[in-house]
């Protein structure tokens, strides 16, 4: 009973405001942000991102393969490897342009996600949204213009061709057919979100309330190595990165954040260092089923731990050139 009362269950005025209003709200704009983000992905109002980099395609000296899988990649990376796939077995590209057009693709097949991401993020943390989501974007843009330079220089110029004509015929015809495409995705993607979001909303409610991230603050005292830089209790928000997926990790940082034990810089560096860390397990469980059956294993292999170490250099430059400004 004690413990019920420590966390507010015994008073509704202190539920309602702490945890059951909060949560709500949270909820309403998971799925207002959600269903929006699926829209302009059906919409496909991010290709026009493809025509304004198709200058730097070429710049790279990528083929017309690697400009059109370049621009398939913004709907489908599975079919944007397809194509890189055949023309490599074909011997129509050279394995270091493979490379090069796979690591290109990463950046379209970010900015696809990236509108669901940004809605999902901002009702979790508000305005850190705005920094954590900027500062991913920026380590992509990063990653393109190495892509390009280093392209330009080890790659043979390429022949003159289409690179986004192939946009048009992804894009649906219209408003009646995106809404379809997007009621289809937001039911399937908005149970699994909740599903985590809202344990684990609670869990951080819990920990808050019962003095957890006090002992979790002096558990880890002198334990965390090179994470020491990180408040204590944003490390819950990298476990959830690492053990769940990133609604678990936002869920945790917005928990923390509208309690007040987490500032927003706390929330922006939490979240970039669960990203590195998480990513390159969840890349191989999510990515290499598919790339193994597109690539040779051992290819497909090779080619996602280089995505992922240029991934996590990139992201690792922008915190911390975002922790040196903050400071």
């Amino acid at each position: 009973m004690d413990l019920l009362h420590q966390l507010g269950f015994t008073d509704w005025p202190v539920l309602w405001a702490g945890l059951i209003k909060p949560m709500l709200r949270l909820v309403f704009f998971i799925a207002a942000g959600l269903m929006l983000g699926n829209i302009i992905e059906a919409l496909n109002w991010t290709h026009g991102v493809a025509r304004i980099a198709a200058p730097l395609v070429r710049m790279g000296h990528l083929r017309d393969i690697s400009g059109a899988s370049f621009s398939m990649a913004f709907f489908s990376t599975i079919t944007a490897n397809t194509m890189l796939a055949g023309s490599y077995e074909k011997g129509e590209i050279s394995r270091r342009e493979l490379v090069f057009a796979n690591l290109f693709n990463s950046t379209p097949a970010f900015f696809l996600h990236l509108p669901s991401m940004f809605f999902m993020a901002v009702p979790f943390i508000g305005d850190a949204a705005f920094t954590y989501v900027g500062l991913v974007l920026a380590a992509a843009i990063l990653r393109t213009l190495g892509t390009v330079a280093a392209g330009r220089i080890m790659l043979p110029p390429l022949p003159e061709g289409c690179i986004t004509c192939r946009l048009e015929e992804e894009r649906s015809n219209s408003w009646k057919d995106a809404l379809r495409k997007s009621w289809r995705r937001f039911r399937q993607r908005l149970p699994r979100i909740l599903y985590i979001t809202m344990p684990v909303y609670l869990l951080m409610y819990v920990m808050n309330k019962t003095g957890g991230f006090d002992s979790l603050q002096a558990m880890m005292e002198g334990r965390v190595g090179v994470l020491n830089f990180l408040n204590p209790a944003g490390i819950s928000v990298v476990l959830m990165h690492l053990a769940a997926e990133f609604a678990a990790a936002l869920a945790a940082a917005g928990q923390l954040l509208h309690a007040g034990t987490l500032t927003a810089r706390d929330v922006v560096m939490t979240l970039l260092v669960g990203n590195i860390l998480s990513s390159p397990m969840r890349a191989f469980r999510h990515q290499f089923p598919s790339y193994a059956g597109i690539f040779k294993p051992r290819l497909a292999l090779f080619l996602i731990a280089f995505n992922q170490v240029l991934r996590a250099a990139s992201i690792a430059l922008m915190a911390a050139l975002y922790y040196w400004w903050t400071a």
